[in-house]
């Protein structure tokens, strides 16, 4: 038990001991478990993993805030940059959001898009979990005009047909199950669970399977430096074929994708030993990954060089790439606040605005630490914002 951390109710303790009882079957059954394996069964597991449960997991009653849950803000500026790239593709574009949180962001943008006149033939959210899913529904049930409500469509998987249009993912591959490895005398290792003496739950090492080797040698090849002895951290090779998955089926249009993370050279920072693996429990970020299975959320952060590849190997190009002040300046969060200033008159009202600013954009709160990537595919440039093209720091990659 870590004293820090709130203690958790007893239905709570019941639900996660449940999920650890199976956590530890499964250990038991068929040997040591890949970190990634624990990881998705924790996050994904039906009905008993975190995403996939009743607990709360957004906003002042959960575990995290995402940008959509501060306000509108964030939601209309992503809107706007998608603006020209929907007029291009005409009535019959598509919007695809990739895990729909709480249903905040498909509420503004929905809102946002029929202001703008761009509205989508439909509204897709692809939501694994069925708990979100109908928490969603309700949502937008509830807030949203029948007619813009009509256009929000629920996938259980990816776009199976062609489809033009955009797509977004905010918080996404971070939540994404990671391997861990760390290198030793020259040779890849990749993380396990096991069980110690007790049942509880340890961390072994054992040889790098050939997919995980070869994608740790890719970036070592690529940072033109091999990994320190001892050196552990997080990589994703399963990402290439993630993105060719959720997003092989869109034949034209713009993905955009906003997530914490650093270009490659600074997620493996030599002095970043041991990767960038945290644990969230009410709003309380901490490092142990075994604790409270199923009512945690695990997350890494995201290599985004390693997306671009991602991105590229799907057909994609990379538009543009930038931390998320600019990217939302230069999607007009300046006219969207002083809009929003003047017609307020409530100071209290005034004053959550100017916070929500402030939390999106300021270095230490998520203007920094998150970064934006848009990837365009056969569609023309004068069809991608101006305003972030010129923003871009691609050449950071």
């Amino acid at each position: 038990m870590n004293a820090k951390l709130p203690e958790p109710g007893a239905d709570e303790r019941a639900h996660s001991d449940h999920l650890a009882a199976l956590l530890r079957e499964e250990i038991a059954s068929h040997g040591p478990m890949a970190f990634s394996r624990f990881m998705e069964r924790c996050l994904y597991t039906p009905g008993l993993g975190y995403y996939s449960a009743g607990k709360a997991k957004f906003g002042a009653d959960g575990d995290f805030v995402t940008a959509p849950e501060i306000g509108t803000l964030f939601a209309r500026c992503v809107v706007r940059a998608f603006e020209p790239v929907l007029a291009s593709l005409g009535p019959d574009a598509d919007f695809l959001e990739l895990g729909g949180g709480s249903g905040a962001f498909a509420e503004a943008a929905l809102l946002a898009l029929d202001a703008a006149g761009r509205l989508p033939r439909r509204f897709m959210i692809l939501e694994p979990s069925a708990d979100l899913r109908e928490r969603q529904r309700e949502r937008l049930h509830a807030a949203l005009p029948a007619a813009l409500f009509a256009r929000a469509v629920w996938l259980d998987g990816p776009p199976e047909q062609d489809w033009d249009g955009v797509l977004f993912a905010n918080e996404v591959i971070d939540a994404l199950p990671t391997t861990r490895f760390t290198v030793r005398d020259g040779e890849v290792y990749e993380e396990y669970v096991v069980l110690d003496g007790d049942g509880r739950f340890h961390r072994t090492d054992r040889p790098a399977d050939a997919l995980v080797s070869g994608a740790v040698r890719h970036v070592e090849r690529d940072l033109g430096r091999d990994f320190e002895n001892g050196y552990r951290t997080e990589i994703l090779p399963q990402l290439p074929y993630w993105m060719q998955a959720v997003a092989g089926s869109l034949r034209r249009g713009a993905m955009l994708f906003a997530d914490y993370g650093y270009t490659r050279g600074e997620f493996y920072l030599p002095e970043r030993t041991d990767g960038t693996l945290r644990a969230f429990y009410r709003h309380r970020m901490h490092d142990d990954a075994f604790y409270l299975p199923g009512l945690q959320d695990l997350t890494a952060s995201v290599d985004f060089t390693g997306l671009a590849e991602a991105g590229n190997n799907a057909g994609f190009g990379v538009a543009a790439y930038m931390p998320q002040a600019p990217f939302l300046i230069a999607a007009g969060m300046q006219e969207f606040f002083e809009n929003d200033y003047l017609m307020l008159t409530d100071e209290a009202a005034r004053y959550k605005l100017a916070q929500e600013v402030k939390k999106l954009t300021l270095p230490e709160q998520m203007g920094e630490r998150f970064q934006v990537m848009l990837f365009a595919k056969d569609i023309e440039a004068s069809a991608l914002p101006e305003g972030i093209l010129a923003a871009d720091q691609g050449s950071r990659l």
